[in-house]
């Protein structure tokens, strides 16, 4: 599979993983100083394959030919694999046990949860 080499001029953000999707904007315009692409502007690149957090550069496959690549003015975005990176438990049940092994007073100020019925 071809692949493509995108060079930045600042650090690559710390989220980019081997195997996230890169994406550009065909063509995005600034209205006080935001994008105001839509979606339809948006191109998938490929599945990232190399990071080099030294030399800012991310190697991506790609099938996009030669008219369509991002230009040095493209915004590039990535999205994550979600069956990779799932964020929340899954489950029916959870236990939480908090210990405080300090000699010292100690406060908590809030816990949170995320959940949701899924079988009804």
């Amino acid at each position: 599979m071809p692949t493509i080499t995108l060079t930045f001029p600042n650090s690559i953000n710390t989220s980019v993983q081997v195997g996230d999707i890169a994406y550009y904007t065909l063509s995005p315009s600034t209205s006080g100083g935001f994008s105001t692409s839509s979606q339809s502007d948006i191109v998938e690149i490929g599945a990232i394959t190399s990071i080099n957090n030294t030399t800012n550069v991310i190697v991506c496959d790609t099938t996009l030919p030669y008219p369509q690549q991002p230009t040095t003015s493209s915004f590039i975005l990535f999205s994550k694999n979600n069956e990779a990176n799932l964020s929340t438990v899954l489950g029916y049940y959870g236990e939480v046990k908090f210990k405080n092994s300090s000699t010292i007073k100690s406060e908590l100020f809030s816990i949170g949860t995320d959940m949701f019925v899924s079988s009804k």
